[in-house]
């Protein structure tokens, strides 16, 4: 039986889905067809290995998409040996995700704040709620842990969005070090951790902030890798592409939420992002 929850659920989806034709004749960040449009994306490219190491995007590659069109392809061309694995900040919680390779049938913990409005611990998959900061686990305890689009929240306003909890409010710029480095302590040896963060010019918008050169060291110091790899893409009016750092030193941002950073490129959040894949 399907419950009222599940129901209007794969409402909202079928009403998305029957919006598509309209989006792809208008494409707008966010408006009607957006989100079916972004998970065809995304599924295509990581069924294909489209960011496997290397690789150039195609020319007009996720033109008004969000960043996750970047994060979640690249992730998933380099999860060779998921192993125990941790979601770091709940990114991977969607099923379009989890019904499929790499992560379909994986030992996975997902950790974020607060409960998801969904779950699929029916399949298989570990909830935990709490601070990245300060985790439960024991030393040394997953192969992988992939943290996404997370870190740039920690130490900064999460009651807004995420929780609800005044004493989420916070204003730590630096919250993201010690999560860092407790992903390192909580990674077996020869462990790898992929990181991602919105990239360019620097920025704090209160609930989350943008990552500059400076700051990649940053994590790149407080994690210690034994190897590191850092990949950039950039955004503009022809969509996603493999850029280099010097090139997106001065990448902004647009929030959906207050409307900074507007512009007729159609970009839907960030106009650059960070790749990092650490190797403990």
């Amino acid at each position: 039986m399907m419950y009222s929850g599940e129901l209007i659920y794969q409402l909202k989806w079928l009403a998305d889905g029957l919006a598509v034709p309209l989006f792809k004749l208008r494409p707008r960040p966010f408006s009607p067809g957006y989100q079916t449009v972004k998970r065809g994306i995304i599924t295509s490219a990581i069924d294909a290995g489209l960011l496997q190491a290397g690789k150039e995007l195609p020319e007009g590659y996720g033109i008004a998409m969000d960043e996750r069109v970047v994060e979640y392809p690249w992730v998933c061309s380099r999860l060779k040996n998921v192993g125990k694995m941790l979601d770091a900040g709940s990114t991977f919680n969607h099923d379009f995700l989890l019904q499929r390779a790499p992560l379909h049938g994986a030992d996975l913990t997902i950790m974020t704040l607060a409960p998801e409005k969904r779950c699929y611990w029916r399949d298989g998959y570990s909830y935990v709620y709490g601070d990245l900061r300060r985790t439960i686990f024991g030393d040394h305890v997953f192969d992988t842990i992939a943290s996404i689009s997370t870190i740039e929240h920690i130490g900064l306003d999460n009651q807004m969005l995420y929780t609800g909890d005044a004493r989420d409010a916070e204003s730590d710029q630096d919250g993201f070090v010690p999560a860092v480095k407790e992903f390192k302590r909580i990674l077996k040896p020869g462990g790898v951790c992929f990181i991602s963060v919105p990239f360019g010019k620097r920025d704090n918008l209160g609930w989350y902030q943008v990552f500059d050169s400076a700051m990649v060291q940053r994590i790149i110091e407080a994690f210690g890798p034994m190897t590191c790899d850092v990949d950039y893409f950039g955004y503009t009016r022809n969509g996603w592409s493999r850029q280099s750092a010097e090139t997106l030193a001065d990448a902004t941002i647009y929030d959906v939420h207050t409307g900074k950073g507007w512009s007729d490129d159609l970009a839907a959040s960030s106009r650059a992002v960070a790749c990092l894949q650490l190797t403990a």
